[in-house]
C-alpha cells in the first residue's frame, strides 16, 4: 500500500490513469516481495520451526514441499517482471524492483544476522515502495515523504524485534542471531526515542513551506493529532497492557488504532480533495 502514498499525497489520488497503473505496480511489487518471503522461509526452515508462530508457516510445517515453493517463486518473479513493464515502460521501476529483490536476497543470505542492519534493510525496502510509487505515478517523492516513512518503517522494525525477543525469552531458544544483539532496555529505548522523533518529523513535514506551497493548505498540522494519538496508543499497549509488540499484530486487533488511521486517512482526504472540483479526474 506504500506504492499510493506518493499519489495520495500529491492530490493526484483519484487521477484514474496513475490509478491504474499503481494497480498493476502493486501487483508486480507484491510478486516480488513474495518471491523474497519465499526464498526467506526456505532458508530459515529449521529456526522457524522453533518459532511459536512462524512453524505454521507452509514450509516450516511441511504443507508445501521445497521445490513447488520454488516454482512459485519463479513463477511470481516473472509474473512481477511483466507487470513492473507494463506499469512503467521505461523500466525504472523494473530497477527498483531489482534493487529491493537483490538487497533483500543479500539480507535473507546473511545480512538478517547483523543487528540494526537488519532493521535498516527492512525499513529500505519500504522506502523503495514509495519511490516505485512516485515514479509510477511521475510525481516527485519528497524528502520529507522519503524521511516519514524510513523513521516509521524502522518504528515498525523495532517493534518486530522487540516482539521476538519475548517470544525468544518465552521460548528459552535462540530464533535468530541477530537476536543476540538487542535487548529489551535497548529497544525500548529506541520506541521512546522513534516516536519522539517521529512525531518532530511529522509536524515539521505538515508546517514547512515547501508542503504548504505544493499541497496549497497550511491546514495538514491538524492530522499531527492522530499521528500523536496513535503512537501513544501503541506505547500503551507494548508498556501498560503489556502486549505484544509487534505493530503489525496490534493494528489488527486494537480498535482504538484502527479508528485513529482512519480518522488520519479521513482528515488528510479532507483536507487535500474536497476543496477541489471535481474530486475525479480523468
Amino acid at each position: 500500500m506504500f506504492l499510493f502514498v506518493p499519489a495520495f499525497f500529491a492530490g493526484h489520488f483519484f487521477v484514474l490513469s496513475k490509478i491504474e497503473m499503481l494497480l498493476a505496480g502493486f501487483v508486480a511489487f507484491s510478486c516480488f516481495a513474495s518471491s523474497i518471503y519465499i526464498i526467506n522461509d526456505y532458508r530459515d526452515i529449521e529456526d522457524d520451526r522453533k518459532h511459536p508462530v512462524k512453524s505454521k508457516r507452509p514450509l516450516a510445517s511441511g504443507k508445501v514441499k521445497p521445490s513447488h515453493a520454488i516454482v512459485i517463486c519463479i513463477l511470481l518473479l516473472l509474473a512481477g517482471t511483466g507487470l513492473a513493464i507494463l506499469a512503467n515502460h521505461d523500466c525504472w521501476f523494473l530497477f527498483i524492483l531489482g534493487v529491493y529483490f537483490f538487497m533483500n536476497l543479500a539480507y535473507s543470505f546473511g545480512l538478517k544476522n547483523i543487528a540494526i542492519l537488519d532493521m535498516l534493510i527492512v525499513a529500505a525496502g519500504f522506502v523503495l515502495r514509495v519511490k516505485s510509487g512516485a515514479i509510477i505515478a511521475n510525481l516527485e517523492s519528497t524528502a520529507w515523504l522519503i524521511i516519514m516513512t524510513f523513521l516509521l518503517a524502522l518504528f515498525m522494525a523495532i517493534g518486530k524485534r522487540r516482539d521476538d525477543i519475548l517470544l525468544q525469552d518465552s521460548s528459552g531458544s535462540t530464533m535468530r542471531k541477530s537476536l543476540n544483539g538487542y535487548n529489551l532496555n535497548f529497544l525500548d529505548t529506541m520506541l521512546g526515542l522513534f516516536s519522539a522523533i517521529i512525531i518532530v518529523a511529522y509536524i515539521n513535514y505538515t508546517v514547512a513551506d515547501d508542503t504548504v506551497e505544493r499541497l496549497g493548505t497550511y491546514r495538514l498540522y491538524y492530522s499531527s493529532l492522530f499521528v500523536i494519538a496513535g503512537i501513544m496508543r501503541y506505547l500503551q499497549v507494548v508498556f501498560v497492557k503489556k502486549q505484544s509488540g509487534s505493530p503489525t499484530d496490534i493494528l489488527y486487533k486494537d480498535h482504538f488504532i484502527q479508528v485513529t488511521i482512519l480518522l488520519w486517512i479521513a482528515c488528510i482526504f479532507v483536507l487535500l480533495y474536497l476543496p477541489q472540483s471535481p474530486i475525479f479526474i480523468k
